[in-house]
C-alpha cells in the first residue's frame, strides 16, 4: 500500500479513469495550497486506510458458484489460518478512526452541516441497491444470491452509526482529551468477559484511534518516542491476547469461528490499532517532507465514493463474468477461495475491480457524495473526517 507517485498497478484506473475525480481532486490540491498547509502525513494515512478497507474486502470476500447458479460468501481465512496476519496489515479501521479523530477536532463546521454529506449520500446507494434487488428478485435471481449481495453491499456501511455518535461527542472529548480512551477500553474488556452491550462496545472500540486522532491535531502525540510506545505497546497486548488470552489471531472474523475480534471490536482490535497508530507516528516526519501523491489526492477526495462502492464493484464483475460464462466458474471468482493460488487469481483481478469501481464513482456521483473538496485542503476534510468529500 505504498502510495507513490508512479503507483500504476491496480490503483491507477482510480487515479485516472474517471477523470471528474482525479482533475478536481488536482484542482483543488493546488488552489487549497496556497491558503492554509495541508498535513500529508494525515493525507496518506487516511488514504492508507481507505486503501486497506477496499483491498481487504476484495481479498477475504470469496463468491462461489452454486449447482443451481446462486452466489454464495466463503473465506480464504477458513481454510487459510495462516493467512491472518495480513489482516493485521488490511484491517485498517483504527487509521480510518485516527484520521476522521483528527478532521474533526480541526474542523469548525457545525455537525448539522456535516451530516448531510455524510446520510444523504448512503440513503441514496441504499435506495438505489434496494430497488436493484426488488427487481433481482422479481426476475428470479436465487434467494441465496440476495442474500449474499445484500449483506455485502450493507455490512460496510455499519461505520455510519459510530462515527455519527463520535462527531457529536467531538466537544466533550475535546475538553477529555486522550484520558477518555482508558473508560472506553475498560468498556471494551468488559465486552470480551460476556458483560457488553453491542451498540456501547462498537462506539467505545472507534473512540479510542478517533481520541487519538483528536490528541494528534491538539499537538499532543509528538516525537519518536510517543510512536514508538504505541507501537511496541500494541504489539506485545496482541501478542499476549492471542498467546495466553486464547483471542483469535486474525483481525477480522473468520466464518466457522466462534470468537471475532471485529464483531464486535475486542481489546485485540484496540490494540491492533494501537500500533498502527504507533508506525503512522513514527514516520509521519517523513511523510510530511514528501509531496502529496497523486493517487493519495484522489483517495482523500473520492473516499466516501469508494467507501460505498467497492464491494458493488466487486459484486458486478462477479455476476458479470458468470452470465458471460454461462455460470462456468472463474478462477479467482467463482471458485472456492481455498488455496494461495486462489489468492493470486483474485489478486489478479483487482485492476478489473478498480475500473469498475472508478466507473460506478463518476457515473453515480450524486448518489456516492460529491467528490469535491475546493478552496479546502485535504488534510482538512471535515464531516467524516476520513472520507474526504465535500
Amino acid at each position: 500500500m505504498n502510495a507513490d507517485r508512479d503507483s500504476a498497478g491496480w490503483l491507477a484506473p482510480l487515479a485516472s479513469a474517471p477523470a471528474a475525480v482525479s482533475n478536481r481532486a488536482g484542482r483543488s490540491a493546488s488552489s487549497s495550497r496556497s491558503s492554509q498547509p495541508r498535513d500529508r502525513a494525515v493525507d496518506t494515512i487516511r488514504a492508507v486506510a481507505i486503501a486497506g478497507v477496499v483491498l481487504g474486502h476484495w481479498l477475504v470476500t470469496g463468491l462461489v458458484l452454486g449447482p443451481g447458479g446462486g452466489i454464495d460468501q466463503a473465506s480464504p481465512l477458513s481454510a487459510l489460518p495462516s493467512f491472518a496476519p495480513v489482516t493485521w496489515v488490511l484491517q485498517t479501521l483504527g487509521l480510518f478512526f485516527f484520521a476522521g479523530g483528527y478532521a474533526a477536532a480541526r474542523s469548525r463546521r457545525p455537525l448539522h452541516r456535516r451530516l448531510p454529506r455524510l446520510v444523504l449520500p448512503v440513503a441514496g446507494f441504499g435506495a438505489l441497491w434496494t430497488l436493484a434487488l426488488v427487481v433481482a428478485a422479481m426476475a428470479g435471481v436465487p434467494g441465496v444470491t440476495l442474500d449474499t449481495v445484500g449483506t455485502l453491499v450493507v455490512s460496510p456501511l455499519w461505520f455510519l452509526l459510530p462515527f455519527v455518535a463520535l462527531l457529536a461527542l467531538t466537544a466533550p472529548l475535546r475538553r477529555a482529551g486522550p484520558a477518555a480512551a482508558i473508560p472506553a477500553v475498560a468498556v471494551v474488556a468488559l465486552a470480551d468477559a460476556g458483560l457488553g452491550w453491542l451498540p456501547l462496545t462498537v462506539l467505545a472500540a472507534w473512540l479510542v484511534p478517533y481520541t487519538l486522532g483528536m490528541a494528534l491535531a491538539a499537538g499532543r502525540l509528538t516525537g519518536r518516542g510517543t510512536g514508538l510506545a504505541m507501537l511496541v505497546g500494541g504489539a506485545v497486548a496482541m501478542a499476549v491476547l492471542i498467546r495466553w488470552l486464547d483471542y483469535p489471531m486474525s483481525a477480522v472474523g473468520v466464518p466457522g469461528d466462534g470468537r471475532s475480534n471485529l464483531s464486535p471490536p475486542s481489546l485485540f482490535t484496540i490494540a491492533l490499532g494501537t500500533a498502527q497508530i504507533g508506525v503512522a507516528l513514527l514516520v509521519r516526519p517523513w511523510l510530511d517532507s514528501r509531496p502529496t501523491p497523486r493517487p493519495v489526492a484522489v483517495l482523500n477526495r473520492a473516499a466516501m465514493p469508494i467507501y460505498l462502492w467497492h464491494q458493488s464493484a466487486l459484486i458486478a464483475v462477479v455476476a458479470g463474468m458468470a452470465w458471460l460464462t454461462a455460470g462456468r466458474p472463474v478462477p479467482g471468482l467463482h471458485t472456492a477461495p481455498e488455496s494461495l493460488t486462489w489468492v493470486g487469481a483474485r489478486m489478479l483481478w483487482f485492476p478489473v475491480f478498480a475500473t469498475v469501481l472508478a466507473t460506478a464513482c463518476t457515473v453515480f456521483p450524486a448518489v456516492a457524495g460529491r467528490v469535491d473538496t475546493a478552496r479546502r485542503p485535504i488534510g482538512q476534510v471535515g464531516a467524516a473526517g476520513a472520507r474526504g468529500v465535500r
